[in-house]
């Protein structure tokens, strides 16, 4: 039961930081932007680990699991995020997020196929329900005021496809690199091991993906909304869905309840923006409710 409850606290985290990356990313680009919340938030997470002494616990984890984590966060972090932002500029939340929010689909399979996970009819039906519910959540008529170009439309659905399948591979990597400990320190190091990494890996090819140096002449409070973001996301949000995986949590129960966020996100515009209720707002939280019971049975 904690490790679901990690996994929809993880949901609840990733809520927040979407609609501050929303924020950021009308004063700058998708990877100015994401070199900045990944360098800063990794620089943060070491400090942390040093300051509550637990460093000793990355110095002495296993290569294996170092380059399983690391490489999580170069493919996750590095290039699905970068994905992730381009597509919220490109075609915006209501469309992203139902796109982005199908990974679980995709990492059903891979524990079938990888960790050996047996599929039941709950898990099933369970996923399905909370990726019809996301549906609805997000979904919103033609809107031509969404860059009204047709390539764009469609560069930025794609983009959106590709950054749940490369997330759902991100979290599968992660499962192999955590399924051997169960403790909140090992989550924490794996956790600060993929945002290093990347953020590592992102500066060092920045002279080419950034030529211009964008990233170094952000504002101020587009740079500190961008790094709170990648706290709530990174220190907390990845950490949860980590905690959880390392308790032993199936990929097949945490991923489907970890990617319930435009649950929350419609929940947060009724009660803290005053957004209007509709039908498909009611029906869509009941089904996503109905998948995660559905899940939590198994």
């Amino acid at each position: 039961m904690i490790g679901e409850l990690a996994a929809l606290g993880a949901a609840i985290s990733w809520t927040f930081s979407a609609i501050l990356y929303r924020k950021a990313l009308q004063q700058t680009k998708p990877v100015s932007a994401n070199i900045i919340r990944l360098s800063c938030t990794s620089a943060i997470l070491l400090v942390f680990l040093v300051a509550i002494g637990r460093f000793g616990v990355l110095t002495s984890l296993p290569v294996g699991i170092f380059v399983l984590a690391a490489v999580s966060g170069i493919i996750g972090l590095g290039v699905g995020d970068t994905l992730y932002l381009l597509s919220l500029r490109m075609i915006g939340v209501a469309r992203a997020v139902p796109i982005t929010c199908t990974y679980p689909l995709f990492g059903l399979l891979w524990a079938a196929l990888f960790s050996g996970e047996t599929m039941t009819p709950g898990v099933v039906f369970g996923t399905a329900a909370i990726v019809f519910g996301i549906w609805l959540l997000s979904h919103q008529k033609e809107n031509a005021t969404v860059d009204g170009q047709r390539t764009t439309m469609i560069k930025g659905m794609a983009a959106a496809l590709a950054t749940a399948l490369l997330w759902s591979v991100s979290i599968s990597m992660m499962n192999l690199a955590v399924k051997e400990t169960a403790d909140l320190d090992h989550a924490l190091v794996v956790n600060t091991v993929r945002a290093s990494a990347i953020a590592i890996f992102l500066l060092a090819v920045s002279p080419i993906i950034d030529r211009e140096r964008s990233f170094l002449k952000v504002r101020r409070k587009t740079a500190a909304t961008l790094i709170v973001g990648g706290i709530v996301a990174l220190g907390l949000g990845w950490f949860f869905l980590t905690y959880s995986l390392a308790l032993k949590t199936l990929e097949s129960r945490a991923v489907p309840i970890s990617s319930t966020t435009p649950l929350f996100s419609a929940l947060a515009g009724v009660f803290l923006l005053h957004e209007k209720i509709t039908t498909r707002n009611v029906l869509g939280s009941v089904i996503v409710v109905v998948g995660i019971f559905l899940i939590f049975l198994v």
